[in-house]
This record gives structure tokens, sequence and C-alpha cells, in this order.
């Protein structure tokens, strides 16, 4: 049975070759399509590898105690009141939990397992003050603290793993390939493989964005979807070169305009590099499901 990653993969192999048509692939084909994924992933860990961080309350209490915590609250609570303002002590509090990275000791609160055993019970600790009643600045930074402190101390009881990444997209990637012919003529051919032609053997402009996302891990570049503010950047690249008038293209102009595209991908990202991070709990399996792989007695 496919699963739901396992069948968002396979409808990416499809549409690598059908895109998105009611098309058929050899096997041989869907074998290449899922190798070319699996190499894009593999590249994507070594440049970015995963590292799992243990979220154990210490890094928050540090924060909660340290120099920087008033000001930042302040800060906080002054962006939430601005974007909303509207909302109760509790609603405050809960936003300014979301806040908190993982740099400060808090692990992602968006995860279910954070907020149903983390964030919840802490907030209904604190009973202190009515977290429904009215915000000032004032009330907000005081049972802010308390609900952190009670944060901090439900990880000490219960750390949290956290699979943490970092991505810098800065065009070094795309210099790099632009700088070596062998390998930018060898990602090109690749890119126009399998791109549907005309009887005289041309390619449309749509297909563009396509072939760069076959480019984009030797280019060092996120597939399209995946990061927004690099979903910005090529868009904008596309913009410029008229990509959506679907005019016919022989091979060697659309490899000359792809090689354009990425060229000003990489002077975007020169002048303004994109950082992305990615965090996301580990959920450790139940120790119950073990015994599904122990033999009868």
């Amino acid at each position: 049975m496919i699963n739901s990653i396992g069948l968002e993969k396979h409808m990416e192999v499809l549409n690598k070759f059908t895109h998105g048509k009611q098309q058929k692939v050899s096997k041989t084909e869907y074998k290449e399509a899922v190798s070319d994924i699996i190499l894009g992933m593999a590249a994507g860990l070594k440049r970015d590898p995963i590292v799992i961080l243990r979220i154990d309350g210490e890094d928050l209490d540090k924060f909660i105690n340290g120099p920087i915590f008033e000001p930042e609250m302040v800060a906080t609570y002054s962006e939430i009141k601005s974007a909303d303002g509207s909302g109760t002590l509790r609603d405050y509090i809960a936003k300014a939990l979301e806040k908190l990275t993982v740099e400060q000791g808090m692990p992602p609160s968006s995860d279910s397992w954070v907020i149903s055993n983390i964030v919840e019970p802490a907030l209904e600790s604190c009973t202190g003050h009515d977290l429904d009643e009215p915000v000032s600045q004032g009330n907000f930074i005081e049972e802010f603290k308390k609900v952190a402190e009670s944060v901090a101390q439900r990880l000490k009881e219960q750390p949290v793993n956290v699979a943490h990444s970092e991505t810098y997209f800065d065009g070094s990637g795309i210099k790099r390939l632009l700088s070596n012919k062998f390998e930018l003529d060898k990602s090109l051919n690749a890119a126009v493989e399998n791109e549907p032609k005309d009887h005289s053997g041309k390619l449309s402009k749509e297909y563009l964005r396509v072939a760069l996302d076959v480019v984009a891990p030797t280019a060092g570049l996120a597939s399209l979807g995946v990061v927004e503010q690099m979903d910005k950047v090529v868009r904008d690249a596309f913009n410029l070169m008229n990509e959506d008038d679907g005019k016919l293209l022989k091979e060697d102009e659309f490899k000359k305009i792809l090689t354009e595209i990425l060229g000003s991908i990489m002077l975007h990202l020169e002048g303004i590099p994109i950082s992305v991070c990615s965090n996301s709990v580990v959920h450790e399996p139940l120790s119950s499901s073990c015994t599904l792989l122990q033999p009868s007695s």
C-alpha cells in the first residue's frame, strides 16, 4: 500500500515524464525518475545535513533569565498588538510561544504533541492571573515568564527531539555550475532530454520551469514549491524571460535561456541571500508497537 508520502512521490515521478498529462511511462523511465529524485534528496542532505537537537528546557531557562528576555518580550508584545489588537492575555501568550525559536530552547509549538503535552498544560498551570482578561504590556511579560518557566520545567521532564536543518541559498552552487562547462552541458542535456518536442525538435518555453527543476539539485537550488522565498526569486527570473508566451525554441536556444535564468537567479541570491531553517519534532514510536515484532510464545 502506498502511504500519503509515497503517493506524493509516486505522482512526482509520473509528472516528471508526463508533465501532468494522462500518459504511461515505461518501467525503465520510472526507475530513472526515482533515481533522479533520490539523488536530489541525497545531494540536499549532503549540502544541508539534518541535526537532531534535544530540547530539554535548559536553553529556555537561560533565555528566560537572560538580559535579552524582557526587551524581546516588549518587541513581541508590540508585534502581536500591531498585528491584532484584540485578544486576551492567553491569546497573546500563546502567540508569543509560537514566536520562540529552537535556538531559544522552544520546540515547534505548532506540533500537536507539543501543544497537548507542553503548551496547554503550561497555560493551565498558571492560574495566578486570569488569562482571559484584557492584556497590557506589564501583565503580558509577567505572565508569559511564568508560562515559559512552566514550559521549561515540562521540557526537563519530557525532553523533545527536534530535527533541525539550515539551508543557505547564496548563488554559490549556480556559480560553480556555470563555471564548469562540462557539468553545465551535462545538466542542460539532462534537463531537455525528456522534455516534449514538436516534429522539428523544438521545445516550448513553458517547459523551462520543469527543466530548471531538473537542474536545481546540481545548482544548489530548492525544487519549485519547497521554499517560498526561492519561488519568488525564480518567478521574477522567469518573468524577465517572458516564459509564459508559449514560444517554441530550438534546443540550443532553450538551453541558452535556461542558462540565463540560472544567471539571473545567481545574481539575485548573491545580492540578497536566502536562509531557511526547518524544525520538525521527531516522534518516537510507542513502546507497545515494538511487541508487533516479537515472536509469539
